[in-house]
């Protein structure tokens, strides 16, 4: 079984920052690919950045520059740190992790955590 959560989420005001976690626990073999997507009221989910396990990392061209996305593979764990939130950052943000168990190589999701970003 494979398990992975999100923390961090918030209210936050334009222009303030906040650190997103992920980890994923349980029983496997090594994690590939982390990523973050993100999900507004009425919107497709969209992929806001990813990270390999090898640290090469992309981001969604709204979020360059303010986003960042690190991970610390002894632990499993990915982070993104958002700086200069715009309240088009509102949404809810999903981490899914690529993991190899005993089962074999699959996607596995967290459950979500909100952001909403407002004065």
């Amino acid at each position: 079984q494979v398990q992975v959560v999100e923390f961090g989420g918030g209210l936050v005001q334009p222009g303030g920052s906040l650190r997103l976690s992920c980890s994923a626990s349980g029983t496997f073999f090594i994690t590939y690919a982390m990523d973050w997507y993100r999900q507004a009221p009425g919107k497709q989910r969209e992929l806001v950045a990813g990270i390999t396990r090898g640290g090469s990392t992309n981001y969604a061209d709204s979020v360059k520059g303010r986003f960042t996305i690190s991970r610390d593979n002894a632990k499993n764990t990915v982070y993104l740190q958002m700086n200069n939130l715009k309240p088009g950052d509102t949404a809810v943000y999903y981490c899914k992790a690529d993991v190899h168990s005993i089962g074999g190589r699959a996607d596995y999701w967290g459950q979500g955590t909100q952001v909403t970003v407002s004065s």
